[in-house]
């Protein structure tokens, strides 16, 4: 079973890194819990940013040996600490899908509570810590929100986009800036609903429109941009096809299984940009 030594690899560090207790940062307290190889109700305490919940899935072949990819997932309101552990992994599927593309990967699922910047600033704290804790491929570091989690991960990209590979937007608004995330040339794929119940789809086309403006000031050719950006406003036959009967829910649930959708996210890396 994946991970099922997760507890014990929590403490391992990649050669060459350095105990969090020698450095005077904060400490992690581990969970006992496991769900489908996931580590359940890890606690990141952090000295800026407070106690930060997270459930995490480790391959069983990592060692800290060699660098492992890293993705962070963030869930609708369903998944936030307060509506129960584990309840995130419980209810989306990206943390699990995400483990088809990329085996040798490191998946972060942390449980905030609210989608607003102090689960942004939790979420870059996190980020930080398993940056500075594993060996991990930093060319492949990804990104994913869904619905609230949308929300709070757009406010991360406005803030650090240079962490992360790629940002995967699904059935959400973006509420950060968007001048970061194009001066560190960080690709976003938006997918929406067209007639999204919860956000409707209007607010995505307008994140998606000014970021793209702001690449052609900077010059871009079209081409370049559609490397960047990506909008993708799926009708209702999609969801349809796919059996369910709500866009916004729907999103949640077939984005995850969508290989174009997983497989731009899980197809990037820095140094094709460099």
């Amino acid at each position: 079973m994946a991970a099922i030594a997760a507890g014990l690899i929590l403490g391992m560090l990649a050669p060459g890194m350095v105990n969090a207790a020698d450095t005077g940062e904060a400490a992690v307290t581990e969970g006992t819990d496991i769900y489908r190889g996931f580590l359940l109700d890890n606690i990141y305490h952090s000295e800026e940013e407070g106690d930060i919940h997270y459930n995490v899935y480790i391959p069983d072949s990592y060692d800290g040996s060699e660098p492992y990819a890293l993705f962070f997932t963030l869930p609708g309101y369903q998944g936030l600490y307060f509506q129960g552990v584990g309840e995130n992994v419980m209810t989306e599927d990206f943390g699990f899908t995400a483990q088809e593309y990329i085996p040798e990967m490191i998946v972060v699922a942390p449980q905030l509570n609210d989608w607003g910047e102090t689960s942004a600033r939790q979420t870059i704290a996190l980020v930080e810590y398993f940056l500075n804790n594993y060996n991990i491929d930093e060319s492949r570091v990804y990104a994913e929100g869904y619905s609230g989690g949308g929300e709070t991960m757009s406010l991360v990209m406005g803030m650090r986009p240079e962490l992360f590979t790629a940002y995967l937007q699904g059935s959400s608004q973006w509420d950060g800036a968007y001048e970061p995330v194009v001066e560190s040339r960080t690709p976003v794929y938006f997918a929406i609903g067209e007639d999204d119940e919860y956000y409707g789809s209007e607010p995505t086309k307008e994140a998606y429109e000014a970021i793209r403006a702001l690449y052609e000031e900077e010059g871009l050719s079209d081409e370049e941009i559609d490397d960047l950006l990506v909008l993708d406003i799926k009708d209702a036959s999609y969801f349809e096809e796919g059996g369910v009967s709500n866009q916004h829910g729907g999103g949640g649930i077939l984005f995850s299984h969508d290989d174009e959708i997983m497989g731009w996210l899980f197809g990037q890396t820095k140094t094709e940009r460099s």
